[in-house]
């Protein structure tokens, strides 16, 4: 019995005595200036990149695995200047540092990144303008900073990769559209306030929450208890989208009681930005509460309410910007002493979010998410199904069709109109309806507006544990659903009381058999109606292992998605293929990633990530005609034309870094490898007057909206990205970033053309080694930036961009090219040579962009009032950041004969990038 008890003792006390030999680091980090416990942020032991984070009281400890010696912590967190606390660990010995604070970063009020970015360059309808590619947030990559701050406005594509490509989540929700795949960011614009906090991963790095694109993942937390405490006032002032910014916001923190909520409200307004009558009307809504119920549970509800409407701007050819300028906007024209825009895109698509936290344990967490995402996106525009093209710009109504016609005197009688008014005739539309209405005919012109309506449940959990000090699991489980309503409805009868008929003016075809010469007036449906529905089920897996001299990890992910389609109108041009549901659609995406990062000192790492997957095509490159029939790529009418079924797109990629880090540089050198395969890729315009189908003079006359489908597109990505900062002395940062790519088409895909009543097959598109438009395939940046003591500062950088190519017209690099169209024979001029010229791909010019950046904050009492201002494209300097060939002239004849004309009637359009501009910004934090 005694010998027993002695053991007994002997067990407690050598427990004890490990327990007391234990050795940790603990304690806590504040707000300088308030003194109130700042949570989340992330505190790491150098060298080891051992990391935690501090809880609701600002708390945080290692307890396991602590390295011994002199070490140092670096606490950061978003909003705050990061700061370095040297200590010395000492074995079985608690080191205990509380009260540790930080200071609010002020250039983070320089609001970065409303700067370069906004609404109208992430307008997803136009191809040249997805350029951010998931960039919104600074990071600590100085590359990434550079292509989201600097390269922006050139509409850079990081990687030459869309934005579809990058992951953008709110609280560990995809906000992704499902429609195309790239994030809708006007769904919380100017909310930049509570946008803040996020969490960034770049490339294929692991992300906690999802498997992620290839571009990596941005989650942004609105957790209520992740705020800061206090409030702020901001106004801005700008000529860039719009031209006035107001918004306040305010968070208690985390209250005695556990409750804490943030409010923000917004509004950004102008009746024109940079180009003529761009209008801008935005307000911004933002509430998030969250009820700690006691240490393990905690609820969180966030709602974003941000209804936009903007007007749009158009490409132009190079004849019209040289007549007008590059402000130039050809959709536009003077009502009653005002600018009316007839291209508005309307944004109104609330968000509801329920976030359940869970923390099992200390080392394990469950996060369950629950989304609700409603309302419509309508873009307008001018129907003249009983009168001629109103636009101002149509090829007819410009010098370099008479040109062509050899009529020097009615050129010369049209390049001074358009000098002197080339804006649309509002009173001329008016007037033409009031006329029909005496005669009781139909509206000459109409206003309509393309609808989709979409509502989108999103529910998923997201489980993370740390098995040992060494080991991390994360997974989730997501389900989607999305019930999509489409259809165009009458917003402006524009003098007319006696409606449009819902017929075809093209073909005379009936929109709706069901309902055959109806008359459609304000706020009906017409044209298309149809229903979209889609259901997607994902899983991912991933296990982190993180040692001293190396971390690596691997990730797997599956993905179950199907579409279908339901047309609510039996389109009489498609009968039989239009009305009701259509075939449903099934896909299966997989995934696996891996990565490995090996620490060859504390300054030298190397880090290299491969992955591989397969994802379903997004709606828009899956279905042919969505608005006529229930088509899809490759199939017309439930037969093959192409003798290729659609399959899901499949992806290789891989980089590898070297990075190195001192007190005094950090660097980064990457080179990556991406390949695409099997993509689709649906293009759909207005083809006013001359499109792409091939008659006995290669041309044909059409009004419908066609789209021009390419299936089994190959491309590859390939090059390399560096970004280096230098802190010469306490107060001087030098910083550089550089990225050269060679991105292009990597096979020849097949091509077919598809309006509401034919289907017109080209075969192979000879796209193979083209260059994929999409900004410039080069850049570089060199700048400085200057931190005084006294809370003052001022950067300057110097941009070059080169390799910015223009997108070709696949239809002119089919056979029908250089084929006749009445015998199908070569035509007898046909000079291969020549064809080369004309076919060979425009490269625009280099150029140089000098941005000046700067803003003073001052400290009284507890708050701080500061400015901060911004001048973009210092000299002033004119650059074209994107365009397209026309598809109009078909074949060799008829763009041998364009091309020789002194302007050229169908010549490429383009976009150009802003000239010299400003953004200034004035705010009070308190």
């Amino acid at each position: 019995m005694k010998k027993s008890l002695f053991i007994l003792l002997f067990g407690i006390l050598t427990s004890f005595s490990m327990m007391a030999q234990n050795t940790i680091i603990k304690g806590s980090v504040k707000d300088a200036v308030t003194l109130e416990p700042i949570p989340d942020v992330t505190i790491t032991i150098e060298e080891t990149q051992q990391a935690t984070s501090t809880d609701g009281l600002g708390e945080f400890v290692f307890s396991s695995n602590v390295p011994l010696g002199e070490q140092v912590l670096k606490i950061s967190k978003t909003g705050y200047t990061t700061k370095r606390y040297p200590i010395v660990v000492n074995e079985g010995k608690t080191v205990n540092i509380t009260d540790m604070t930080l200071d609010i970063d002020i250039t983070d009020d320089a609001d970065l990144f409303t700067i370069t970015l906004s609404d109208d360059e992430l307008n997803d309808d136009t191809s040249g303008a997805d350029n951010i590619s998931g960039l919104l947030s600074s990071s600590l990559d100085i590359f990434q900073r550079t292509a989201a701050f600097e390269f922006s406005s050139s509409f850079f594509k990081v990687r030459g990769l869309d934005s579809d490509n990058g992951t953008v989540l709110i609280n560990g929700i995809q906000m992704n559209k499902i429609y195309n795949g790239r994030p809708q960011w006007s769904n919380w614009g100017g909310l930049n306030d509570v946008m803040r906090n996020q969490e960034l991963t770049t490339g294929l790095t692991p992300s906690d929450y999802n498997f992620g694109g290839i571009l990596g993942t941005s989650n942004i937390n609105t957790r209520a208890s992740s705020y800061r405490k206090g409030g702020r006032i901001t106004y801005s002032s700008s000529n860039r989208s719009y031209t006035n910014r107001a918004m306040a916001s305010y968070a208690s923190g985390l209250t005695e009681d556990g409750w804490s909520y943030v409010f923000m409200i917004g509004r950004r307004w102008g009746e024109e930005g940079y180009q003529d009558a761009t209008l801008y009307d935005s307000n911004s809504f933002f509430a998030s509460v969250e009820k700690k119920i006691n240490d393990k549970h905690s609820l969180n509800f966030t709602s974003i309410y941000a209804p936009n409407r903007r007007g749009k701007s158009s490409p132009n050819t190079q004849e019209v910007y040289d007549l007008k300028g590059i402000k130039y906007n050809e959709y536009w024209g003077w009502l009653d002493g005002e600018k009316r825009n007839s291209r508005i895109k309307e944004v109104e698509e609330p968000i509801l979010m329920l976030n359940h936290y869970w923390d099992i344990s200390s080392k394990t967490s469950l996060n369950t998410n629950v989304a609700y995402q409603f309302g419509k996106v309508g873009n307008s525009r001018i129907d003249n199904s009983g009168g001629s093209n109103p636009s101002p710009a149509y090829y007819q109504n410009l010098p370099s069709y008479h040109i062509a016609r050899e009529d020097l005197a009615s050129a010369y009688i049209h390049e001074q109109e358009f000098i002197e008014n080339g804006q649309i005739d509002w009173e001329y539309i008016m007037t033409a309806n009031l006329n029909n209405n005496v005669g009781n005919v139909n509206a000459a012109y109409a206003l309509y507006e393309d609808r989709n309506d979409d509502k989108q449940l999103t529910v998923n959990t997201i489980f993370n544990t740390e098995l040992n000090e060494n080991i991390i699991l994360n997974g989730s489980i997501n389900y989607k659903r999305l019930d999509s309503e489409n259809f165009a409805e009458i917003i402006d009868l524009l003098g007319s009381t006696t409606g449009v008929q819902n017929i075809d003016s093209f073909d005379g075809f009936q929109f709706d058999l069901s309902n055959p010469d109806r008359i459609a007036f304000e706020g009906d449906k017409f044209r298309y109606n149809y229903n979209l529905y889609v259901n997607e089920i994902s899983g991912f897996a991933q296990a982190q292992f993180k040692y001293n001299k190396f971390d690596f990890f691997l990730a797997a992910n599956v993905a179950k998605t199907d579409y279908q389609r339901e047309g609510l109108y039996d389109n009489e041009a498609n009968a039989g293929n239009s009305l009701g549901k259509g075939d449903k659609l099934e896909f299966t995406g997989v995934g696996a990633k891996a990565g490995f990062t090996y620490k060859i000192t504390g300054k030298h790492i190397l880090d290299i990530n491969a992955g591989y997957l397969t994802k379903a095509p997004s709606l828009r490159n899956t279905f042919t005609n969505s608005r006529a029939n229930n088509d899809y790529v490759g199939i017309v009418n439930g037969v093959s034309i192409t003798g290729k079924e659609i399959t899901e797109e499949k992806i290789t990629s891989f980089d590898a870094s070297y990075i190195f880090r001192s007190p005094i540089v950090k660097a980064k050198l990457t080179g990556f490898y991406t390949k695409i395969e099997d993509a689709n890729e649906t293009s759909f315009y207005y083809a006013d007057g001359i499109g792409g189908f091939t008659t006995d003079d290669g041309i044909i006359e059409t009004n419908a909206l066609v789209s021009e489908v390419l299936q089994g597109v190959d491309k590859r990505h390939i090059g390399g990205e560096f970004g280096i900062e230098a802190q010469v002395t306490p107060t001087i940062k030098l910083k550089g970033a550089a990225s050269v790519g060679q991105y292009t088409y990597d096979n020849n895909p097949n091509l077919y053309v598809s309006s509401n009543s034919s289907v017109s097959e080209y075969g192979e598109a000879n796209l193979k080694d083209y260059k994929i438009a999409g900004g410039p395939q080069t850049a570089y940046s060199v700048g400085f930036e200057y931190r005084d003591p006294d809370y003052w500062w001022f950067g300057a950088t110097a941009n070059f961009f080169s390799n910015t190519y223009l997108d070709v017209s696949p239809i002119l690099r089919t056979e029908n090219f250089y084929l006749e169209p009445t015998d199908g024979l070569p035509f007898n001029e046909y000079d291969t040579e020549v064809a080369k010229t004309l076919l060979k791909q425009e490269e625009f010019g280099s150029y140089m962009v000098v941005n000046l950046v700067g803003g003073k904050s001052w400290k009284i009492d507890n708050k701080y009032i500061g400015f901060f201002a911004s001048v973009g494209n210092l000299l002033d300097k004119e650059y074209k950041t994107g365009g397209f060939e026309q598809g109009r002239n078909a074949n060799y004849r008829e763009l041998l004969e364009d091309t020789s004309l002194s302007k050229r009637r169908f010549g490429p359009k383009y976009w150009y990038g802003r000239g010299a501009n400003y953004f200034l910004n004035v705010y009070l934090r308190f």
